[in-house]
């Protein structure tokens, strides 16, 4: 099962990955993966997509090495691990493109859409969106220390990916769903949990 994790800064999903590793890791062999990033090279490309520069990136060369990493991840990791029957838990996947890139740089989604078609072998069976005020989200993300270089875009930016991400929810119901990421860790861990358990059961 390919499980992906979805939301803007600072809304918990590592916290939530790491409980659901934990209570899945008893029964299932357990992959725990992320984008951009999950193999060397694409960590590489992770580096130069989130360390800040004076020089100003391009939002085609942004999503081409989102793109770039994200057929490496895939192919080294993602669809070996589900031939071979594990349970793959993934930090954001192709929805942080269309939130991101389209919904907040404003890209054209077709042109997302094609990258995806052609390049992405595989889509996740279950994504959960963990869905938090976006004031909310970028306090704790400053609580954890320096800002990335998309931690530091302004609040507008992340509700206009806030915004995307509903509309992807309202688009995809049967696979995407909503976790009120405001509620306590534990709650979030339950709620998520019960649902991985009945979709494995069906």
């Amino acid at each position: 099962m390919f499980i992906s994790f979805e939301g803007t800064e600072g809304v918990g999903k590592s916290t939530l990955i790491a409980s659901l590793n934990k209570a899945l890791s008893g029964e299932y062999d357990v992959v725990i993966t992320r984008e951009p990033g999950g193999t060397p090279l694409a960590e590489q490309i992770r580096e130069l997509l989130l360390t800040p520069k004076q020089e100003l990136m391009n939002s085609a060369t942004e999503l081409l090495l989102i793109y770039a990493a994200r057929v490496q991840h895939v192919d080294q990791v993602i669809l070996p691990a589900l031939a071979q029957n594990k349970v793959v838990l993934c930090d954001r996947f192709v929805d942080a493109s269309v939130a991101y890139q389209h919904g907040g740089r404003g890209m054209d989604k077709s042109q997302i859409n094609l990258l995806t078609n052609t390049f992405v072998a595989k889509m996740p069976d279950l994504t959960f969106w963990l869905d938090l005020p976006v004031e909310q989200g970028m306090q704790r993300a400053k609580n954890r220390g320096a800002l990335d270089r998309f931690e530091q875009e302004k609040t507008e930016f992340f509700k206009s990916i806030q915004a995307s991400y509903r509309q992807l929810a309202e688009q995809n119901p049967q696979r995407i769903i909503r976790l009120d990421a405001s509620q306590s860790a534990e709650q979030l861990f339950e709620e998520a949990i019960s649902i991985i358990q009945e979709k494995m059961k069906a």
